[in-house]
């Protein structure tokens, strides 16, 4: 019997670099828009009017010993859920954006061995187009079918120059931060083990123009043993337009006890939003402290009031 051998598109805008500005490139072939007469670029930024079509260029590099051929096609991009980096839809998805309005001048390319090869791109922007920012790539998709490891699926890898679309009207940034949930793991004797709390919540972009956000955990209330203010470390150095990214959080010195309410904080340009949970962290050493305490205390309490009680008969 026959084992199928089924082709999986695997394109990834992250795996070129991580930030914006990073150059198409993963080692073997490369993508990135041909020089203007200015300076080098890294990717496509065009501003535009709804009806109009630009034209620009694109030069793809193999950088390999042998001849490769590509399927060149234009994508959405969006922010994946897992890590909040850019991806793309795949050469078979329905594109309904930038990947919808541009096409190639070819559609597949061959490139000699360590050579580079010019091709036109045009982008049609519909009458009824948003303003703000549409985000999308020119991808490169190696033809060749390669194994994967421990699988019977085959994977075709592809590489994308970013193209950043700014149509011209009303610019409105908008950030919101939604969903805020805290999960308290911190030892049930304080400042012993490990503390490995975790703050979670959805960063929304609620606008019609990219950001690049930062985001921030303050703590409000009566706390123990946890910072005041602490940032976020896993943000996505871009957030789309209408797009939501999960984030999560280890929080290794959260508080050992107290109660409150956290507060998450996003700020991007001139924009911010925020969110808040409320906490409760008592572990069982200070629960067990405080009852005994309260206990002691009502017991001393009880025996004045019998003592007061017996000295007032006494003098009665």
């Amino acid at each position: 019997m026959r084992t199928a051998f089924v082709a999986l598109f695997l394109v990834l805008l992250t795996t070129l670099s991580p930030t914006p500005a990073g150059a198409a490139d993963n080692g073997e072939w490369s993508v990135r828009p041909a020089d203007s007469a200015i300076t080098p670029r890294a990717a496509f930024e065009l501003p535009a009017q709804p009806g109009t079509t630009l034209t620009d260029r694109a030069v793809v590099t193999n950088t390999t010993t042998a001849e490769l051929t590509f399927r060149l096609y234009v994508a959405d991009a969006h922010n994946t859920e897992r890590d909040g980096g850019l991806a793309v839809r795949g050469i078979e998805e329905t594109q309904r954006d930038v990947g919808d309005w541009g096409k190639p001048e070819l559609d597949t390319v061959t490139v000699p061995a360590r050579s580079a090869v010019t091709v036109g791109v045009t982008l049609t922007v519909p009458l009824d187009a948003s303003p703000g920012d549409h985000v999308g790539a020119l991808v490169a998709v190696d033809t060749r079918v390669q194994p994967a490891d421990g699988s019977h699926l085959g994977v075709q890898r592809g590489v994308g120059a970013r193209i950043y679309l700014r149509v011209e009207g009303p610019h409105h940034p908008g950030l919101a931060v939604e969903d805020v949930r805290f999960t308290a793991r911190s030892p049930q004797i304080p400042w012993t083990g490990t503390r490995a709390s975790t703050l979670a919540c959805t960063l929304h972009n609620t606008g019609n123009v990219k950001l690049a956000p930062r985001v921030s955990l303050g703590a409000g209330g009566v706390v123990a043993a946890g910072p005041g203010e602490r940032r976020f470390a896993n943000v996505p150095a871009e957030l789309l337009p209408g797009q939501k990214v999960r984030l999560t959080e280890t929080w290794a010195d959260a508080p050992v006890a107290g109660w409150g309410r956290l507060t998450v904080t996003a700020t991007a340009d001139s924009v911010r939003g925020s969110g808040t949970v409320g906490f409760l962290e008592v572990p069982w050493l200070f629960a067990g402290c405080l009852a005994l305490l309260s206990a002691a205390w009502l017991l001393l309490r009880r025996r004045r009031m019998a003592a007061r009680a017996a000295g007032t008969g006494a003098r009665a």
